[in-house]
């Protein structure tokens, strides 16, 4: 899917249901937040969280005191939808709207959070392209915190085919300049009460 296709479908599907309308929605992000504690510092650590949109991950941890925090999202109407709601607070974010398999990153992260963009990459070489972004972007010893449906999850979510992952099989893909250190499976509750099967792998940059 070319970058202005995926971008016109994005921007559809948060226009057309509102941030709490998709079924990625999570009031609480408090699996992803649990194991970016684990992991990091928050008042020291820097983040980019990757297909970011509108979650709310990014409220909380300006919350807890976060200092260095980017949001890329391909698309423009889900970003406007988290600044809205955060209002002056925003401006302490750095917000990127762009394709992660197109942006080049212009510095380093502590971690690497990614819930459920990874798995939209069906093309091999869209993958290889995230994963050339990742391994530029998370600095020697970081981490990424990957989210994909697990094998029992849905084959497809908002229209689209996706690619579904146990933890192995992740990490195999991502390839060896991480090593997997933790994974948690999660039943995710959509806003119509519906039940999906996530995977959460925590990956380590590995230092040479």
């Amino acid at each position: 899917m070319q970058d202005e296709t995926r971008r016109a479908h994005w921007d559809k599907a948060y226009q057309s249901k509102g941030e709490a309308g998709v079924s990625w929605f999570e009031d609480a992000p408090a699996v992803s937040l649990d194991l970016i504690r684990r992991h990091v510092t928050i008042a020291t650590a820097s983040l980019i969280d990757i297909g970011g949109g509108a979650s709310r991950l990014v409220d909380v941890l300006l919350d807890e005191g976060m200092k260095s925090v980017t949001v890329l999202d391909l698309s423009p109407a889900a970003l406007d939808a988290a600044r809205a709601r955060l209002g002056l607070r925003a401006d302490a974010v750095h917000w990127v709207a762009a394709d992660v398999t197109a942006w080049r990153p212009d510095r380093t992260y502590d971690i690497w959070h990614d819930r459920a963009a990874f798995h939209f990459l069906t093309d091999p070489d869209d993958r290889a392209a995230y994963i050339e972004r990742l391994t530029a972007a998370v600095a020697p010893g970081g981490y990424a915190v990957i989210a994909t449906f697990a094998p029992d999850g849905p084959e497809r979510c908002s229209g689209l085919p996706v690619v579904r992952y146990d933890p192995a099989a992740l990490a195999e893909v991502i390839g060896p300049s991480f090593r997997l250190v933790e994974h948690v499976k999660h039943q995710h509750t959509t806003p119509w009460n519906s039940t999906q099967a996530f995977q959460f792998s925590v990956l380590q940059r590995v230092t040479h």
